[in-house]
Parts: structure tokens; sequence; C-alpha cells
């Protein structure tokens, strides 16, 4: 069920999934905007109910029809969580107004992909635009690889992580964009996603150091593998960085199509291993 669910999920995502409408940050907007206090405690206890209504349904929904209805509520599920729809805007939008050398709205845009992390103030077009790159590849993981990851190893509670996971995404999301640092710092939601983040982080380095030069990705990998407080963002990017390096980073328009494209075929992978594990009987 897991293969099939995330294949047809992948498939409409990619056709049909323009805007917010499918998009699970969009409807938990009213349920943060009552949110006037922040702590660890309060974004743990949120997580957990989302999680709870999950497992919740899982639970009515299951024999019934044959499962034909628990099947439809595993793709209901992924639809809202796997996939950056309204992100995916903001990259094309990006794009038009780079290739007219719109500053103003390029600027806009760049600023509104790397909303979690931010771009560099003071820097040259070089570093400039290589943040952007992993300000776009973290998109892809934080939408793409890491949803994908805990809807997997799940197995048939796979929903269940996956809301829980893409609960944490949202609030850190609204967070970042809504609140100040220092109430985004009080919510917590920056350290569970750091422990949440750090096997799927080194799952996808492996990809990424294989795709790039190896001689110099593995052991920065290796080194990842006993490293607890560099943040996750940082792991991923400099592994990734090693297979954009060969790009001379000077053209606001290809140099973040070239990010994008890498991070296409990392997802690729990911599918192409998640398959072949199903067929082998690893997976369920």
């Amino acid at each position: 069920m897991t293969l099939f669910s995330l294949l047809l999920v992948l498939g409409w995502e990619r056709l049909f999934k323009m805007g917010e409408h499918w998009q699970f940050d969009h409807h938990l907007a009213g349920i943060f905007r009552r949110r006037h206090k922040y702590s660890l405690v309060r974004t743990l206890m949120m997580t957990l109910a989302a999680m709870a209504v999950v497992l919740a349904c899982l639970l009515a929904l299951k024999g019934l029809f044959f499962g034909v209805l628990q099947l439809l509520f595993w793709i209901a599920v992924g639809l809202l969580c796997i996939g950056a729809g309204s992100v995916r805007l903001h990259y094309h939008a990006y794009l038009k107004a780079a290739s007219r050398n719109d500053q103003d709205t390029h600027q806009a845009m760049a600023e509104e992909l790397s909303l979690i992390h931010g771009l560099p103030v003071e820097c040259d077009e070089r570093e400039y635009l290589c943040a952007l790159q992993n300000a776009l590849l973290w998109i892809n993981f934080r939408y793409y690889l890491a949803p994908l990851f805990w809807f997997v190893v799940g197995g048939p509670w796979g929903p269940v992580l996956l809301v829980g996971y893409a609960f944490l995404r949202a609030w850190q999301s609204w967070l970042a964009r809504h609140h100040s640092p220092l109430e985004r710092s009080q919510s917590g939601v920056d350290a569970v996603l750091h422990v949440v983040d750090w096997l799927p982080v080194r799952l996808v380095g492996v990809a990424y150091a294989l795709l790039g030069h190896g001689e110099r990705a593995l052991p920065a990998w290796f080194a990842s593998l006993t490293d607890r407080h560099t943040p996750q963002y940082q792991v991923l990017t400099r592994l990734a960085q090693f297979s954009l390096a060969r790009d001379p980073h000077t053209d606001k328009v290809e140099t973040p199509r070239v990010a994008v494209a890498l991070a296409k075929k990392v997802s690729l992978v990911m599918v192409v291993v998640v398959a072949l594990l199903t067929i082998y009987g690893t997976l369920v």
C-alpha cells in the first residue's frame, strides 16, 4: 500500500498540485492563528494531538469496504503533506522576474524561498546564489524527501508519522513568517526538527555524496554521522554543494535551476530505492 499510495501522490502532486488548496500548512493556519503562548511542551502536545487524530481515523477505517476507504485516506494524507505547491509558484515567479531582470520582484521571491534560514546580507553575487541554491535544496528536503522518509518507515502507521512531521514543518514556517525569532525559539520547534531530521538528512546525504565528488563528499558524510550539533540544514547543503561546486554560480536564472535539477534527481533515486525495497519485501 505504501508504494502504491506514494506513486499516486507524487504523480498527482506533479500534475495538479499548484497553490495552497492541497497544502496541509494552509489548513493549519486557523489553528496557529489562535496560539499566543509558545513552549516546547505546547508544540509537542499539538503535534501529538494531530497524530492521534490520524491514528483514530486509520483505526476507524481499518477493514471497511475491503480497505478501499483506508487506501483513499492514505492518498489524501499524502497529498496534503507531500509536495510544495505554493512554494513552486514562488520559485517560478522568481525565475520569471530574474529573466526580466526585475530586481525588486526576484529579490522578494528569493526571500520567500529562504523563509526559514534567510539569505546573507553583505555578500557577493556568488555567495548569494549559493545560499539561494541551499534554500531550494532544503525546500526539496522539507516538502518531499523527509515526508517520503516518514511515510515509508512508518509502515502501516505511515500517515501518522507523516502528519506529525508536516505539522512541525508547518508550525516552524508559520512562526518564521508571523512571529519573532524569540517566540520561535521559545516554541522549541527548531530543536524538535533538529532531532527528527537527523536520520533522513544522513540518508539523503548519501545520495548527494554519491552524485557529487565522492572523494570529498563521502568523508564529509562519514564525519556527519557523529555530529549531533551542526544544524541539519548545514549538513545537507554542504554535501549537496559538492555536486554543485563545478557550476560557476554566476547566473541568477540557471544557478537555481541547477540546484532544482539535482534535487529532482535525488528525489527520483529515493523513490527508486523505495520501489526496489518494496519489490524485494523489505517494505510493506
